[in-house]
This record gives C-alpha cells, structure tokens and sequence, in this order.
C-alpha cells in the first residue's frame, strides 16, 4: 500500500477564509461539505423511502384490503421503488465518492468544484417534483418503479412529475460523474499511479464511466414516453406503429448496468474495510480491478434477462442466460479475494467489519438467487412473484445499503473528528442484519409458492410469511431510527464521544489517515507525495 513521502501535519495550519452560516451550505464548492449534503440528503430520501415501505407491509399483514385503496398502494410500490434508488442509494454513494476521493488520490479538491454544487441542488427540487406528484389530480404514478409503457402512457399528471424527477436526478448523475473521473484521472498525488489507487477510487472511476454511459439511454426512455403522452407520437403504442416491448429493451439497456452502479461502490468500500480490518493487503489487488472492469462491461449483455417472459426467441433467451452466468464469474473472484484477505488475518470484529461481513453474507444469498433468475425456465415460473422482490432486497439493502453503513461507521471518526459509540454500533448491525433476513428471506417462499409482487391482496395461504414479513420490516426501520438518534448525531455533535486520532484503526491504509481528525476544511494544497 502507499506509504507518504513526507509528513503531512504542516500542510493543515493554513488560514484560509472559510464560508459560514448558509452561504457555506448553498453556496458550498468544499468537496467534504459537498459530501455532508449528498449524505443527509440521501438519509432523508432513504427514510422516507422507507415509510412508504412500511405502509406497504402494514397493508400486506393481513388478506384483504386493510388500510388503503389498490390504486393508492400501486402509487407506493412505484415511488418507494424509484425514491430508494435514485433519492437514497445513488445520491449516498456521490457523497461517500465526494468526500473520500479526493482525500484517498491527494487532490485538494474535486476537479470542478462549482458544476459539483450545481449537481447537488439539482436533487432537492427533483425530490419536491416526486412528493408533489401525490397530491395532483390522479395522484402519483403508478406503473412500477420501471414506469413500463403502456401503463405510463395512460398515467395522470403525476406520471409526468417522476419524468422531470427522473432527468433532473438523472443530469444530477451525469455531471457528478464527469467530476468524479476528471478528478481521478489528472488530480492524483504525484507518484499515484492508476494502479496504486485504493480500490474504493477504482471502483468509483468504473462506476463513472458506466454513469455517462447508460444515464442518457434512461433520459431517451422517458422521453419518448413524454413525447407519447402528449405529442402524438406511438414509439410504445402498438395501434399506432409502436411497440411496448421496446420500452423495455431500452429501459433495461440502462436498467441493468445501473444495478452495478449501485453495487459496484460498495464492493469498493467492502475492499476498504476488510484488509484495515485483517490487517493485511487486499489479496489480489490487480485481479479486483480486472474484475470490477469486467463486471462493467459484461452489464451492457445482460440487459434482456428481466425480459425472458415477453416472448423473445430462443436463441435470444440462450445468449441473455449464458451472459448473466457468466457476469457471477468477476463478482465470485470478488468474494475470494476477500474471504483469502480475511484468511489467517489478525482480525478484530469492530462495527465496520461487522457490516462488511453481513454484506459478503447476505449479498452471496443475494447473488445465488440471481443466478437462478438468469435461467430462463426458472426465471419463466418465478418472474412477477416476491422472489424477485426478495432477490432484488438481498443484493440492494444488503448490498448497497450495508456496505454504505460499513463505509460510514469507517470513516465517520475522520469526517466528525469523534468515535462512535462501538455498542450502539453493534446494536444496530445486529438488530439491522436479523430484522431484514426476518422480512426479506421469507419472500424466497411466498415467490415460490406462487405469489405475485406489487398485488394489494393476497390468498390466505400466504398469511404468515406476510405476516413475518412485516413484522421484521417495522423491526429493520426502527434500527434505522435508532442509528439516526443513537448513533449518528452524537457522533456528529461529540455527546459522550471519545476523540478521534487521526488513524483510528490500526490496519488502515491510504493518504486519508495522514490528515487530522476531523478533516480540516482545506488538505492537500501542496500534493503529498506517494513512494
């Protein structure tokens, strides 16, 4: 690993003006404070996400209708769908990405620092378009969180709302990822090669590159859908021409590579975390980067796996299947290379290497159960059933989400300056990892019994696993209330904190833990150098 050419503490006596009150939020061009906004907008994004979850799973406890109309649970399948992965998941990652990144390469800053605050502000009115769209006439949209045509065509005023939401988030992405491979590429510390960068900065420039890449594809998707909805067009209107099957070849085409957009920063953060954690390098570092490349790659092949029941030709069927077999190769050489980091390491169990073994835990359950989607007799039997649901939870919350928790409990002591408390820490992995395997895990069974997803009733045979269902999904919000209340804000304000020094953990490596804790507001104006 890197190994500084000089020593770094003199470099964070400047006196630099530094921005306060609102001026230094709204007007902010810091990469860290850049990074603080992302991080709470997504948290609130993410609760709010999660209410609407909860609203789902109380109307589910029991057959019948209990406490809402089937248009109105439609309208919360739909928006809990696209909240969590364009308000929660992705915004989560840019923030982690603006905060670290420059601190992992040397860089004083991100490359352009004004375009990175533009980026942030667009998502603020993208989420108040969302929340509107509930309280216009017919409500929000309700085609899924896929906004498949022809449902969408058919839509009230809501369903526009989600599409300006969509562009808004979606240029939002576009620019803090230009950002992200522009500062990668030609702000390193000198001495930095590519191949001396912390995988968490690989993973992110891989990520970059996929975002530029598939983000426009979603934009011509919902596009078109607007230009059918009031233009007199017929791209997915089958009298008029058109085809609806298109929308979804083109909506996956962006679909399934943004599934890896959302995953492929936590493996970084995962590759962080386990070598501080064993003590020892991260085994087969150029093997991972190989891999998370090949993973981005192989994602543009794979897109007509979610599309084996719409009628395409067997040979079609064949090369989707072999392809998305073929993609668990790369992640599989992922977890081995961190199950052999582990390996006869001096390993100590602290919250952050706990949250990173439930995710190599649950994120393989996750994987298993996406290999057997990507078989296209199996995929024919359980597509439109919760097993999908429970696949897609297995590899997202335990994926995306445990890995961001991981991140965060690693690198909170730098960005607070305070170490967390290490019970409440533990509390709340433990209380998060069985309380989702209590929702989630049943929803193998139901899938397989037959039951189909985003129905507001169901038969009575599948009581209990719904029942189970709910009561572990109020269970796993409320450890993330208590992760806000207990764990969060007193790290944050230092109630009844320990200081933190400036490397809290003893196997941590990297340019980030030359620095004080807390990062000081301005680093790296004169470039460490990397020997």
């Amino acid at each position: 690993m890197t190994t500084i050419g000089h020593d770094q503490a003199a470099q964070h006596d400047h006196t630099h003006e530094r921005p306060s009150g609102w001026r230094r939020w709204l007007l902010a061009t810091n990469h860290k404070d850049i990074g603080t906004l992302y991080l709470l907008f997504s948290f609130v994004m993410f609760l709010s996400g999660g209410v609407l979850a909860l609203l789902i799973r109380a109307e589910l406890f029991e057959p019948g209708l209990q406490i809402m109309r089937p248009e109105f649970f439609n309208q919360l399948t739909t928006m809990h769908g696209i909240v969590m992965v364009f308000g929660a998941i992705m915004p989560a990652f840019v923030g982690f990405a603006n905060w670290m990144l420059p601190l992992q390469i040397g860089a004083s800053d991100m490359a352009f620092a004004r375009m990175n605050n533009f980026s942030f502000w667009l998502l603020p009115p993208a989420a108040l378009l969302l929340t509107a769209s509930f309280f216009v006439p017919g409500g929000a949209t309700a085609a899924g969180w896929t906004l498949y045509a022809p449902l969408s065509v058919q839509m009230g005023p809501g369903m526009d709302l989600a599409i300006f939401a969509v562009h808004i988030m979606g240029a939002s992405s576009i620019m803090g990822a230009i950002n992200i491979v522009v500062t990668i590429l030609n702000m390193r510390a000198p001495g930095m090669t590519l191949m001396k960068m912390p995988m968490f900065a690989w993973t992110w420039l891989i990520t970059a590159y996929l975002l530029i890449a598939v983000m426009p594809v979603l934009a011509g998707a919902v596009t078109m859908l607007l230009f059918d909805r009031h233009f007199g067009t017929s791209f997915f209107n089958a009298a008029g021409g058109g085809d609806p099957v298109l929308y979804q070849h083109i909506f996956w085409f962006f679909g399934h590579p943004e599934v890896y957009i959302m995953i492929l920063p936590a493996f970084g953060m995962i590759s962080q975390v386990i070598p501080a954690f064993s003590r020892k390098p991260l085994f087969g570092y150029h093997s991972m980067v190989y891999a998370t490349a090949s993973i981005a790659i192989l994602s543009f092949m794979v897109w007509a796996h979610h599309m084996f029941v719409t009628g395409m030709v067997v040979s079609g069927q064949l090369f989707f299947m072999y392809a998305t077999m073929l993609i668990a190769v790369p992640t599989g050489v992922k977890v081995f290379n961190w199950v052999a980091t582990m390996w006869r390491g001096a390993l100590t169990f602290e919250t952050p290497m706990l949250f990173a073994i439930g995710f190599l835990l649950v994120f393989t359950i996750g994987g298993f159960s996406g290999l057997i989607l990507a078989m296209a007799p199996l995929n024919v039997a359980a597509h439109g059933t919760y097993y999908v649901v429970a696949h897609f939870h297995y590899v997202l919350v335990a994926g995306s989400l445990f890995s961001l928790y991981a991140g965060w409990y690693y690198w909170a002591p730098k960005w607070t300056g305070y170490m967390y408390n290490e019970v409440r820490g533990r509390i709340h992995f433990w209380g998060s990892l069985i309380s989702f395997n209590i929702t989630f895990f049943p929803m193998h069974f139901l899938g397989l019994s037959g039951m189909p997803r985003r129905v507001v009733d169901y038969s009575a045979q599948f009581t209990d696993y719904n029942q189970l269902a709910t009561i572990g999904a109020f269970g796993f919000g409320l450890m993330q209330v208590y992760f806000l209340f207990w764990v969060a804000l007193p790290t944050y304000f230092g109630k009844r904190c320990a200081p933190a020094p400036a490397k809290p953990w003893e196997g941590a490596q990297g340019l980030e833990w030359t620095i004080p804790s807390p990062a000081p507001f301005h680093t790296f104006e004169t470039p460490p150098e990397v020997k």
